[in-house]
């Protein structure tokens, strides 16, 4: 991990049950590592959601966390695809990578995908799927990428990233190696 990378990364816990860590991202490049460290904490059967405007980022990190668990083929947005399944190179799990953003309904509209079947696998991320797709795992981690917009003094590239664990899996996790 690079040094500008862990120099401009901040982590926190929240109480409760829920495991939460803020960071400061500076850049595609710093996403994509970011998503490298997180794929280091995830196992077969992780439900990953990615939320956030058009062109935060969601993608690059998705890009990142198919690098880190040592996939095949290039991480790309499958708007259009609405799902891409890439095997690992490694032994390790699958990725299927979606794009909820062209799906309207809820977990019903979702079913087509068989998600159901590839999560104990696999790790699933799902890009736009808050709403849509939390009943397929009562644990979750839920990637939330903010950006500064109309706001002069804030560097383009500049994210705030919150990953929050959901539920039993998450509830002891220590989120704190994302800090580089």
């Amino acid at each position: 991990m690079d040094a500008t990378y862990a120099a401009q990364t901040a982590v926190t816990a929240q109480p409760a049950s829920d495991t939460s860590a803020q960071l400061t991202i500076s850049g595609p490049e710093q996403m994509q590592a970011l998503g490298r460290q997180l794929a280091k904490l995830l196992r077969p059967g992780d439900l990953v959601l990615l939320t956030g405007p058009l062109g935060a980022g969601k993608t690059t990190l998705a890009r990142g966390l198919g690098e880190g668990l040592g996939v095949r083929g290039a991480v790309t947005s499958p708007t259009f695809v609405i799902a891409r399944v890439h095997p690992s190179l490694t032994g390790g799990p699958a990725l299927v990578h979606v794009d909820a953003y062209r799906l309207g309904g809820g977990l019903d509209e979702m079913e087509d995908l068989d998600l159901d079947v590839s999560l104990p696998e696999s790790v699933v991320i799902v890009e736009w799927g808050e709403g849509k797709v939390e009943e397929l795992s009562e644990d979750r981690l839920h990637v939330v990428i903010g950006r500064a917009e109309g706001d002069e003094t804030v560097e383009n590239d500049v994210r705030e990233v919150t990953v929050t664990g959901v539920g039993p899996r998450w509830a002891e996790a220590d989120l704190s190696p994302l800090a580089g």
